[in-house]
């Protein structure tokens, strides 16, 4: 294929080093902002604005206030005060004012001598010599007071997030380049002058959304009047414009990366040996209506010839990980392998051992494959799986590593799924493709998502809801108290404990750091050992050897521990019935859903549970309506719809989440009412204008690597 004729390639596809001034060093620098063409300057948005419309007296400056202000440079010396630094006293008849620079050229020493005139912007604050601005920007202008004055801004000044090396006079003329061109081109009605609007007129009317140049120009050259306050709140419809085009760009690259799957082969997942139906009469109870609903919706799938993508979602222990094991040995009973990949050690070697108990029974191994594997365990478990002797493979991110290699892979399961990339979850897909068929995919996350979101977040997802919990399960009673009634929840303990019950201590997040955080648990266990001398107490974190872990996490399960102290790696995948009481330390500090999750390891049996949540210090008003929100519920979806509405979807989804979390101008909260109209658009674009699809998702999503295969 040819390579385009650069003047033929559209300015907003063109490199940023076509642009004046950019060479391949400030390049390399534009790339660490996401600006690889020059379209991408334009969606570089400000973080706010300043008014630099009006010259403010220097007799009128308050210190703590950004001022546009002239004057007539008086004194320019070098002084040299702890270090060197230029001083340029400054006066206009009603004041006068320092200018202090810290770095500074002989050129620009001798540009600012004693008679010039100059206009600066910056924010005013006391100094030694009185009133001053530290690194203004700056100008010159006419010679005397008496001449024209110099025009003054017109439009409001942008201020963007930079990165080093990239000043933000420097991105900000880049930037107005780059808007030159497009507004010229737009002028001009030639496509290939300026940048192209992909979104048809007549849906913009509907939406009463401007155009995307005229959305561009407002965001990056804001009239002096403009609203400020819709500016910076995303409400302005300049905003809401892009945020419409990127939501549905987004909703685009899914739903082909959707039909690109649904158009692959796969293996038909027969059972002809009836081994799911053995497996679920071997179980000791019953499926409830909502599990017995989805697995029929997961088998389904896995009978036809193209690759099943289905995301099972539902509350903390409602019996996701059994619909996963019936579909496991629907595959092994079809002579397939099957992949189960989870974003934890701690809960790998959970479901493994759940897998191990369950399978026993029908003479079906399991091998698990973790980073902290002993070598020679980690080498018979891949060896094991490249043969295809092993059909039943749990482990955590090490599973799509190139040492892992399956014979045949049927399916692959991918437990809490925002806790990876959707990347991450088609490189294990990838790994399974032999003989030109694809496993199918089924894919279990304990963070419920209101439907709107999901259908946003999963559109390359069909998505089955498990919305009932087993019979037995009994309401966690959630309390919300301060750390200073510490000794009580003690006292607590040690009664629950005589009476033979056992209970969870999950310690703080007091830091980012990971070594804080394992002291933390240390400190917590030996302070509680010495409180509780007739409790035995023992300690679990991600630090721990594997062996350590499990054999502290045995003795809890056997009913040998009373108190297990622990940091937040017991969040997901822990199951002991007799565990009745969670006590949460500062709690104020945590997410809802991880409160949600946390909780969720107690109340799984017939006693009745209780979840302490001790909070320190004054609260904030955030995290008074987190510890409200769940005091009030056990509600998983309830949760997750007041977490959305408290921290937003990027929270919610988690961060790895490819694509969505990295959103740069939409917010699925925020914007939540235009999903309905991205859902209709992206159905009208993909029937009717194949060109208008590859250009949005060109412009927001890149050429599709962040997704897998797109198209």
């Amino acid at each position: 294929m040819a390579t385009p004729t650069p003047h033929l390639t559209p300015p907003e596809q063109r490199p940023v080093g076509s642009l004046r001034g950019v060479g391949p060093a400030l390049a390399e620098k534009l790339a660490k902002l996401g600006v690889s063409q020059v379209q991408d300057l334009l969606f570089v948005l400000p973080m706010r604005y300043e008014d630099r419309t009006q010259v403010s007296a220097i007799g009128s400056v308050r210190p703590g206030a950004r001022y546009v202000v002239e004057g007539e440079i008086q004194l320019t010396e070098v002084a040299y005060r702890k270090r060197r630094q230029l001083l340029c006293r400054i006066t206009d008849g009603s004041g006068s004012l320092t200018l202090r620079f810290f770095y500074f050229s002989g050129a620009q020493q001798a540009g600012l001598k004693r008679g010039t005139r100059i206009r600066c912007f910056g924010e005013v604050r006391r100094g030694p010599l009185g009133l001053e601005i530290v690194h203004p920007e700056y100008r010159y202008i006419a010679a005397s007071a008496d001449a024209e004055a110099a025009p003054l801004e017109e439009v409001l000044t942008p201020i963007y997030p930079t990165t080093e090396g990239v000043p933000q006079t420097r991105l900000r003329a880049l930037i107005e380049q780059a808007l030159r061109s497009i507004v010229d081109g737009a002028e001009s009605r030639d496509d290939r002058a300026g940048v192209r609007d992909w979104i048809p007129a007549d849906m913009l009317a509907d939406l009463s959304l401007p155009s995307l140049v005229d959305a561009l120009t407002m965001m990056h050259r804001p009239p002096r009047d403009a609203h400020l306050g819709e500016l910076l709140s995303g409400h302005h419809p300049a905003q809401r414009r892009l945020a419409f085009e990127e939501l549905l760009a987004h909703q685009l690259s899914l739903r082909l990366l959707r039909q690109a799957t649904k158009d692959d082969p796969a293996h038909p997942l027969l059972d002809k040996v009836s081994l799911e139906s053995r497996f679920l009469e071997s179980l000791p109870f019953a499926l409830t209506g909502a599990q017995r609903r989805v697995l029929k919706e997961v088998d389904a799938d896995l009978v036809a010839d193209r690759p099943m993508v289905r995301l099972v979602q539902g509350d903390v222990g409602c019996g996701k990980t059994v619909v996963a094991a019936a579909a496991a040995a629907r595959a092994v009973g079809s002579g397939l392998q099957v992949a189960l990949m989870a974003p934890t050690e701690l809960l790998a070697e959970q479901h493994a051992k759940n897998f191990e108990r369950w399978f026993r029974t029908l003479d079906i191994p399991v091998a698990l494959v973790t980073g902290s594997l002993p070598a020679r365990a980690r080498r018979s478990a891949l060896e094991s799986a490249a043969s295809g002797d092993i059909k039943l493979i749990v482990g955590t991110h090490a599973l799509f590593q190139e040492s892992m290699e399956f014979a045949e892979l049927g399916l692959v399961i991918v437990d809490e799924q925002h806790r990876f990339g959707v990347h991450q979850r088609l490189s294990l897909r990838e790994k399974g493709a032999r003989g030109g068929k694809l496993p199918h995919q089924l894919i279990m996350t304990a963070t419920p998502i209101p439907r709107t979101l999901a259908m946003t977040a999963y559109a390359d997802l069909d998505v089955s809801v498990i919305d009932e919990l087993p019979p037995g399960r009994t309401p966690v009673k959630t309390v919300v108290l301060p750390e200073t009634r510490r000794d009580e929840i003690v006292e607590r303990i040690h009664k629950q404990v005589l009476e033979g019950r056992q209970a969870y201590w999950v310690c703080p997040l007091i830091d980012e750091s990971e070594e804080l955080r394992y002291q933390a648990a240390e400190d917590t266990a030996k302070s509680l050992q010495e409180a509780l001398p007739e409790v035995r107490v023992g300690l679990v974190h991600g630090r721990m050897p594997t062996k350590e872990k499990e054999r502290g996490m045995g003795l809890f399960k056997d009913g040998k521990i009373g108190l297990l102290v622990a940091t937040t790696v017991i969040e997901v995948g822990v199951d002991v019935p007799n565990a009745t009481l969670m006590v949460i330390e500062n709690a104020e500090r945590m997410g809802l859903a991880q409160l949600h999750q946390l909780r969720g390891r107690v109340g799984r049996g017939a006693h009745e549970s209780a979840c302490v949540l001790l909070y320190g210090g004054k609260l904030s008003e955030m995290a008074r309506a987190r510890l409200a929100a769940i005091r009030e519920t056990n509600d998983g979806f309830e949760i997750a719809r007041r977490d959305l509405e408290l921290r937003g979807a990027g929270e919610l989804l988690g961060t790895r989440q490819t694509g969505l979390a990295e959103m740069r101008v939409a917010d699925l909260v925020r914007d939540s009412d235009l999903l309905p109209a991205v859902q209709a658009a992206a159905d009208k674009l993909l029937k009717h204008n194949a060109e208008a699809v590859a250009g949005l998702t060109r412009r927001w999503v890149g050429s599709g690597e962040r997704y897998g295969r797109i198209g």
